[in-house]
């Protein structure tokens, strides 16, 4: 039995969800959160990012939109992207909170096949140090797995963690 238009609907509404998070030892919440609040400063921190460059608004101000490039994929590494082919992404802030040390960004144009992409991130103060979450929710990707995604975000938070962290604890200059 063929399916139905409705049930073609149905898969393609179907989203792929995730959360990663990744403990920081030492650093307060409220010393992690101004490095991610800086919506147009992600590639200080997200491994392989080469590029973060404002596309409209002000940083941290719902609405700004960011254009991030140079990030490898699971569906890059696939060969889905030619050779010299830089992926990237155009972000838009939603929402943004610093009380709850909390923002909501969506993809609004992108080369990798991310459609439906939705994601928040948060800074929850610990007894000792903080821990930041990133929940996502986007339409499945051609060419990945859910898994592939977790492990993409999961893995670049780890590093994004460690390179906070590090800066953080790091002598000042002055």
């Amino acid at each position: 039995m063929e399916p139905t238009q409705g049930d073609q609907h149905e898969q393609i509404m179907a989203k792929w969800e995730g959360k990663a998070c990744a403990e920081l030892q030492g650093p307060k919440a409220e010393q992690v959160w101004p490095l991610l609040e800086d919506f147009f400063g992600l590639h200080k921190w997200f491994p392989t990012l080469t590029t973060c460059l404002p596309v409209e608004g002000i940083s941290g101000q719902p609405g700004c939109v960011r254009y991030c490039a140079g990030f490898k994929t699971p569906a890059a590494n696939n060969g889905h992207l030619e050779e010299g082919t830089v992926n990237w992404t155009k972000q838009k802030l939603l929402s943004i909170d610093p009380e709850q040390m909390t923002f909501s960004y969506s993809i609004v144009d992108s080369n990798v096949g991310f459609h439906g992409y939705l994601s928040t991130v948060t800074v929850v103060p610990e007894e000792v140090g903080c821990r930041i979450e990133w929940r996502y929710e986007v339409e499945p990707v051609e060419g990945w797995k859910l898994e592939d995604l977790d492990g993409f975000i999961g893995s670049g938070l780890e590093v994004m963690a460690r390179r906070m962290e590090a800066a953080l604890q790091a002598p000042s200059s002055n």
